[in-house]
């Protein structure tokens, strides 16, 4: 009996010894994982095997540790392959087959958002997991509108501009136009004028009516047709040389009539001065179509493209919205505001709006195809790079370089550094920045011989 006894016994010790040395072993193994070094808050470049000060700044060094066995992998992203109308290349399909539009062949999409390196890789603690709560979204192509707010003003349409010239010499007898900034309107009285030259014009206009009324002739018929032709050429009326006719004698002063409406902009007619064919009278500017011109900046000035519709409002018109098109885009960009002048044609029947007025314009653009997005939270701007952090797992994180094209609504486009699918950090992704630029996460942080941010 007691032999059974010490036999159970030193069968309970091995047994009792394997599961102490197993769970010493697995302890071992797992602790052998686990590497530690001091290092610098402040300059991360630091590694120390013992507790000490920092060889630059003096600090105390402070304990680090870090699993090796769980070492940060890339983002496990599957790579779709996806085919395009050659023509319409927002059409696609995950097998080759034929354009359902053209019926032509479609090919192969490339691949242009290829995933990026690294740059930096960051590991959370249990006691960090706790208190950190990312939000996280995934890469994803969309289609994007862009909203331009633009500020303008009003101008004066050069292709309204007009002038009353003269169209034969004389002097200024009388001046019916008070200053500028008067309206006049096709048909008006301008002026009163004195040229020996048109008052010969209509005493031969006189005796060539009379003439062919005598005779009947066909060439005082046709003489009488050059008379009229050419006081209608020098800006006479119909019933003034009609009147002439009526009376028998032509006026040492005849009157000249406006031949266009518009707003006088320039004022030169002056009694007693003398005016030689051609020179103007009057310089109008028609105000029924007005232009207003806006500044885009150098940042958007490749999206604008004539025939846009553009909605304006305006200061002297509450509640009021007008709408035109792009008519004109100027070829050169302003150096000093970096701004490129565009401009549209609005109608001005009603005349409310005056050249210097103040105008707010929006802009609408649906930018082309289907690119790949991500909010404009999770990329962090340096100035020097842009970075986003990418999720591995609950407790690794990447950090990855990427070149960023137009933002709309909050989203930013991602032109290179990520592939659709792979889930970026949108909040929390400056703690996760932090952590790295901290323990010295950044690879060209570890390999910079200064320490500091170096993004």
């Amino acid at each position: 009996m007691n032999r059974i006894i010490v036999i159970l016994l030193a069968i309970l010790f091995i047994t009792g010894c394997e599961k102490f040395s197993s769970s010493t072993d697995n302890s071992e193994n797992k602790s052998s994982t686990i590497k530690s070094y001091y290092t610098c808050s402040m300059h991360p470049q630091i590694k120390e095997k013992g507790p000490g000060k920092c060889p630059i700044c003096h600090m105390n060094l402070t304990k680090v540790e870090v699993d090796e066995a769980d070492e940060v992998k890339q983002a496990d992203v599957k790579k779709k392959i996806l085919w395009q109308c050659k023509d319409f290349p927002d059409v696609t399909s995950e097998v080759q087959d034929a354009c359902p539009i053209d019926g032509t062949p479609m090919i192969q999409k490339p691949m242009a958002n290829l995933g990026g390196i690294a740059i930096a890789k960051v590991k959370l603690r249990k006691s960090q997991l706790s208190h950190f709560n990312p939000a996280f979204f995934p890469a994803s192509t969309m289609k994007m509108n862009k909203k331009i707010r633009l500020l303008g003003s009003v101008l004066q349409s050069e292709v309204k501009e007009s002038n009353i010239p003269a169209r034969i010499g004389g002097r200024i007898e009388k001046v019916y136009v008070v200053s500028t900034g008067s309206f006049v309107k096709s048909g008006d009285p301008v002026l009163d004028l004195y040229s020996p030259k048109l008052i010969t014009a209509g005493e031969e206009y006189i005796i060539a009516r009379k003439s062919a009324q005598n005779s009947n002739s066909k060439e005082f018929k046709d003489m009488l047709g050059q008379s009229i032709e050419r006081l209608k050429l020098w800006g006479i009326k119909k019933f003034q040389y009609e009147n002439w006719y009526k009376k028998g004698n032509v006026p040492k002063k005849i009157t000249i009539y406006s031949p266009s409406t518009g707003i006088v902009r320039k004022r030169n007619a002056v009694v007693g001065k003398y005016f030689k064919e051609g020179q103007n009278f009057f310089e109008l500017s028609d105000l029924s179509d007005v232009w207003v011109e806006m500044d885009v900046y150098e940042h958007d000035s490749a999206l604008i493209n004539l025939g846009q519709k553009v909605d304006l409002e305006f200061t002297a018109l509450p509640g009021e919205s007008l709408e035109g098109a792009i008519d004109f885009i100027d070829p050169v960009l302003n150096p000093t505001s970096r701004t490129l002048k565009i401009r549209t044609t609005v109608k001005n029947i009603s005349g409310k709006l005056k050249p210097g007025m103040v105008a707010d314009a929006k802009l609408e653009i649906h930018l082309e195809g289907h690119p790949l997005v991500v909010p404009r939270s999770a990329v962090i701007d340096t100035g020097k790079r842009k970075v986003v952090w990418i999720k591995v797992s609950k407790k690794q994180y990447q950090a990855k370089i990427v070149h960023t094209g137009y933002e709309s609504e909050g989203y930013v486009e991602i032109k290179h550094g990520l592939m659709e699918g792979e889930e970026v950090v949108m909040d929390g992704n400056f703690l996760l920045d932090a952590q790295a630029q901290l323990f010295g996460g950044y690879e060209d942080m570890k390999n910079s011989g200064a320490g500091g941010h170096n993004h």
